[in-house]
């Protein structure tokens, strides 16, 4: 809850605060005596020390005393909190499977993870914000051994407002017919449609999944299965602007099927199908879009 422009933990937090060691303790019972160097940057022992005593107050309720996503609070929390140890990261403007920038936690943190137990940290500020960030690389020993990734950062937009219809059209034709977003994710036009699309782009017919206008259940490397989002139904966790789908497209997301298509496609390629999904997203749970979705199973329902 709220009070005074502050979250303030729940009793299950305050519990698990209590029970790692008293009201009193600074944290998990981690003292910094030195400097630290932690994804190639230099980090005080005050500034780790404080960021303990702030993760201990904002986030272990949820990613736990020990950072490994097994607070009091994430019993039942589907997805489940993230795991720290781990250091494996889902939405990073990176290539997948690489580290983390800095600017990556803060956007995460600040505006959250839409549809997740992973609410908005906006009232925080920022300086304590990143202190938390520099103690969350003391939990996994990567980030002794690593530096985080090269930023992936976008091209100019090609198509703009004024071609936005043009746009939408090229990203329907790469999602089906190029990049097989279909493969995980449903597929959102007619058999013959993505057809079309896959011999214009792909020079082969396209085969299409039994249950193709739905999402399909994958593996991780997270130890649990993850469901692709509908975009026309689901929450899409990282943001719903042009630049949010332009960066997790073209970043892919770290862990999970969803791969990076920066310099496997043309950037004018990322742009247009970033058009296309918020175009998708933008009729989220319409009418319109129940309709579409139950006309197309149905012409792929056999006779």
């Amino acid at each position: 809850m709220n009070v005074g422009g502050k979250k303030i933990l729940g009793t299950a937090a305050i519990a698990a605060i209590l029970l790692a060691g008293g009201a009193g303790c600074s944290g998990p019972g981690r003292t910094f005596t030195k400097t630290m160097t932690l994804g190639g940057k230099k980090i005080s022992a005050r500034r780790l020390n404080n960021g303990e005593h702030l993760f201990v107050t904002y986030c272990s309720a949820c990613h736990g005393m020990k950072g490994d996503g097994k607070g009091p609070a994430a019993i039942g929390l589907r997805p489940p909190p993230r795991n720290f140890t781990q250091a494996q990261f889902k939405f990073a403007a990176v290539s997948s499977g690489q580290l983390p920038n800095d600017e990556d936690f803060l956007r995460i943190i600040q505006k959250g993870l839409h549809g997740s137990a992973m609410l908005p940290w906006n009232d925080v500020p920022e300086r304590e914000i990143m202190d938390i960030v520099q103690y969350i690389k003391t939990l996994s020993p990567k980030w002794a051994e690593k530096s985080p990734g090269e930023p992936i950062v976008p091209a100019p937009d090609p198509w703009g407002a004024e071609r936005k219809a043009e746009a939408i059209t090229r990203g329907m034709k790469v999602y089906h017919g190029m990049a097989q977003c279909l493969s995980c994710h449903p597929a959102y036009e007619s058999k013959e449609t993505i057809n079309a699309a896959s011999l214009e782009l792909s020079k082969r017919e396209a085969t299409l999944r039994p249950d193709a206008y739905h999402s399909e259940m994958k593996d991780s490397d997270y130890g649990y299965k993850l469901m692709p989002p509908d975009f026309t139904r689901d929450h899409v966790r990282s943001g719903e602007t042009l630049e949010d789908f332009y960066r997790t497209i073209a970043a892919g997301i770290g862990g999970t099927a969803m791969p990076t298509w920066k310099g496997a496609l043309p950037d004018d390629d990322i742009w247009a199908m970033a058009y296309y999904v918020r175009s998708l997203v933008e009729i989220k749970g319409s009418p319109a879009a129940d309709a579409r979705r139950a006309k197309l199973v149905g012409e792929l329902a056999p006779n």
